[in-house]
């Protein structure tokens, strides 16, 4: 199955060794584009491919791609995804699909009219330690989830913001330390929960870069059962720190980070699903060039079967609109200085 790389920026990097890791599988990277023809060539003699494009019709209209995975500035993942389900391509698109629930919903129509399959890019739900939480939680394991909380503490200096244009920008980037990178354990701690939220009370500030948009945010989630999820997300937490995830029920608490399960304590011993491994890792907490590529490689493949067997991806479009929809309403919330309800 041929794949093409749309934006040769970091991100691009670990969609190439992904796929070049699935090569005996099936995967190929045919092509590769950036509108920057000198990154898009650099790009192409690193990983060894031969078919380079300048123009996003240019790729798009090459009948060799069954698959694009779009890799542009948050902002214009968008576009990029409406043009390539018009081309008729199957799309795998970097976290966030876009900065709006409105123009995910345009993206979502696009999709599903053309009827091409599109994978979003959120490798965490990919840990075993998140998989079997989300699973004790829908079993009633922990009994009610009263609290739970994602601690997403990051690092990024001033030159990871200098490094592009695009980075620390409403227009492209969304939002900051929340929507580039908390995005992830946004996701991940709704996907757990599996419950809807009712609202929303956050701050969002810019304390320490010199950029338009938050580095250091807090917010609480009140679910319609009444429940609470206390969220923190931050780029100006030296030297980084591992992302942590906690679900405290009524019957049992659990709690992981990027190295494993850090608590798995539950009334019932005999009543308790198996402690999971720690066998997936993730990273980037301390920079933008240090996640691996093991969710990728998984993420790919599962895209590539997908099209393969006619069924859906793992992470469809709709998945990917529940966590944008929540940060933009701690952006409103933190603007109004009060709560918003969904």
């Amino acid at each position: 199955m041929n794949f093409a790389i749309i934006g040769c920026g970091v991100i691009a990097e670990t969609h190439a060794k992904a796929l070049r890791a699935l090569e005996a599988e099936g995967c190929h990277l045919h092509a590769v584009c950036d509108v920057v023809p000198e990154k898009a060539d650099a790009f192409s003699a690193r990983h060894g491919v031969e078919t380079v494009y300048y123009t996003d019709e240019d790729v798009l209209a090459d009948a060799d791609v069954e698959v694009v995975c779009v890799c542009v500035p948050s902002g214009a993942h968008g576009d990029v995804c409406m043009m390539a389900a018009r081309a008729g391509k199957h799309i795998v698109c970097e976290k966030p699909l876009e900065i709006t629930p409105e123009r995910i919903d345009r993206v979502i129509g696009e999709v599903r009219r053309c009827g091409v399959k599109m994978q979003c890019i959120f490798q965490r739900r990919i840990m075993p330690a998140a998989v079997a939480v989300r699973e004790a939680v829908r079993a009633g394991k922990l009994g009610k989830v009263c609290l739970a909380d994602a601690q997403l503490k990051y690092y990024r200096d001033q030159a990871y913001y200098n490094s592009a244009g695009w980075r620390g920008t409403w227009e492209l980037d969304g939002g900051g330390a929340l929507m580039n990178q908390g995005v992830h354990g946004v996701d991940l701690i709704l996907w757990m929960l599996d419950k809807p939220v009712a609202t929303v009370y956050g701050r969002a500030e810019t304390l320490a870069r010199d950029i338009p948009v938050e580095d250091t945010a807090a917010a609480l989630l009140q679910m319609q059962d009444g429940s609470m999820c206390v969220i923190e997300g931050a780029t100006t937490a030296y030297p980084g720190f591992s992302t942590t995830f906690s679900l405290y029920g009524e019957k049992g608490t659990v709690s992981f980070d990027d190295t494993g399960v850090r608590e798995w304590n539950f009334l019932d011993p005999e009543d308790a699903p198996p402690r999971p491994d720690a066998s997936l890792r993730i990273g980037g907490a301390k920079s933008n060039v240090d996640i691996t590529i093991d969710g990728h490689i998984l993420l790919l493949r599962d895209m590539m079967q997908a099209v393969r067997d006619g069924r859906e991806p793992m992470i469809p479009p709709e998945d990917a609109r529940k966590a944008i929809d929540v940060i933009c309403k701690i952006y409103r919330s933190s603007r109004a200085g009060a709560p918003v309800a969904f």
